[in-house]
C-alpha cells in the first residue's frame, strides 16, 4: 500500500517558459500534485515559499526564471476509493460542454472545490477520476451551486485565467435576498476583506482597505418578504456576494454565516447559483444552467404569499 511520500529537503523551483504569468497557487498545486490547496496556502502564508528569496501572496503572478523556495511537504496520493462512484457518475452527467480547450461543469451544491478542513474529498477530486489533467480557472463556494469552468491543458488554463483577471468574463448568478432593496437594479462597490470573528469562523466583510469588489444587482421579481434577483459581478472575491448583500442590509436567504434569520420554508441552502457564463476565448461562447429546483421550489410559495398579500 502506497501511505504517501515525504519530500525530505527544500527545492528551488524556476519557473519555466511554459508558466510564466501563472498565479504562485497554482503553480504550486500543480507542482505538489496530491497536496491540499489548503496546505498550499498555508506554506505560502507563513513564509515557507519564498519567490525570489522574499515572502509572496497566493495569487502573486510568476514570471519566467524567477526561483520559488519549495519546503519539505508530506504528499499524500490521490485516493479514488475515497471518491464514491455514484458521486464521479453524477459528476459527469453534469458535465455542461466539453472542448479540446475547457470543461464548464454545473456543479452541485455542498460539494467544494477541494478536499481538506475536514472534508474527504471535492470536485477536484471527482474530476481526477474523470480526466487528471483538467485544472480549475475560478472557483464557487461549497455552498453555491452552478457553472465552473476547467481548463484541460496548461495553454487554455493560462489563457482563460486572463479573460477572469481582465474581467472579460461575464458571471452572473441568480439569488434570493432578504428584505426589500429600494432601487430596481443597483452595483456595490465596497472594498473586501477576510477576518476572524468572535467565534473563531472567517467571514468577509466591507473594509475601505480590503480588495476592491464590484457586484451589480438586478431584481427580478419582488415576493413576500424577499427579492429574487441577478447579480454580476466584476471581480471574484471571496463570498463576494454574499458579503456585498450582507453589507447592504440584504443577506442572502439560507446563508448561514451572514444572515442570522431562519431562512424561508423549505430551503435547505444557500440560496446562490452561477447560472450564466459567458467566455471570450477561444470564441465568444454563452453557457447557462437552470435554477436547481431545489431553490424553485422555494420560490412558488413565496409568489403566493405575495399575490395574497
Amino acid at each position: 500500500m502506497n501511505s504517501g511520500k515525504v519530500a525530505s529537503r527544500v527545492r528551488h523551483v524556476l519557473v519555466p517558459a511554459d508558466r510564466g504569468g501563472q498565479r504562485l497557487d497554482n503553480f504550486l498545486v500543480g507542482l505538489l500534485d496530491g497536496v491540499p490547496r489548503s496546505l498550499v496556502y498555508r506554506l505560502v502564508r507563513t513564509g515557507q515559499v519564498r519567490v525570489n528569496g522574499g515572502r509572496a501572496k497566493p495569487m502573486r503572478k510568476l514570471r519566467v526564471g524567477d526561483e520559488v523556495r519549495v519546503p519539505p511537504v508530506s504528499v499524500k496520493p490521490s485516493g479514488p476509493a475515497t471518491v464514491p462512484d455514484d458521486l464521479v457518475a453524477e459528476i459527469r452527467s453534469r458535465i455542461v460542454a466539453r472542448t479540446a480547450d475547457f470543461c464548464v461543469i454545473d456543479k452541485p451544491a455542498g460539494l467544494a472545490m477541494h478536499g481538506g478542513s475536514g472534508l474527504s474529498f471535492g470536485l477536484m477530486d471527482v474530476v481526477a477520476r474523470i480526466s487528471p489533467e483538467w485544472r480549475p480557472v475560478h472557483r464557487l463556494d461549497r455552498a453555491t451551486s452552478g457553472l465552473v469552468i476547467l481548463a484541460c491543458h496548461h495553454q487554455a488554463l493560462v489563457a482563460l485565467q486572463r479573460c477572469f483577471t481582465g474581467r472579460e468574463i461575464d458571471k452572473r448568478y441568480l439569488a434570493l435576498l432578504s428584505g426589500q432593496p429600494g432601487e430596481q437594479a443597483f452595483t456595490v462597490d465596497l472594498p473586501l476583506t477576510k477576518i476572524r470573528d468572535g467565534s473563531g469562523q472567517h467571514r468577509v466583510v466591507a473594509d475601505q482597505d480590503g480588495q476592491s469588489a464590484r457586484s451589480h444587482f438586478r431584481v427580478l421579481e419582488r415576493l413576500a418578504g424577499y427579492a429574487y434577483a441577478e447579480v454580476r459581478i466584476e471581480t471574484g472575491r471571496t463570498h463576494q456576494i454574499r458579503a456585498h448583500a450582507a453589507a447592504i442590509g440584504h443577506p442572502l436567504a439560507g446563508d448561514s454565516r451572514y444572515n442570522e434569520a431562519p431562512p424561508p420554508d423549505g430551503l435547505k441552502r444557500l440560496f446562490l447559483h452561477a447560472h450564466c457564463l459567458r467566455l471570450p476565448w477561444p470564441e465568444d461562447q454563452l453557457f447557462s444552467s437552470p435554477l436547481p429546483q431545489e431553490l424553485s421550489t422555494v420560490l412558488q410559495p413565496l409568489r403566493r404569499k405575495g399575490v395574497q398579500d
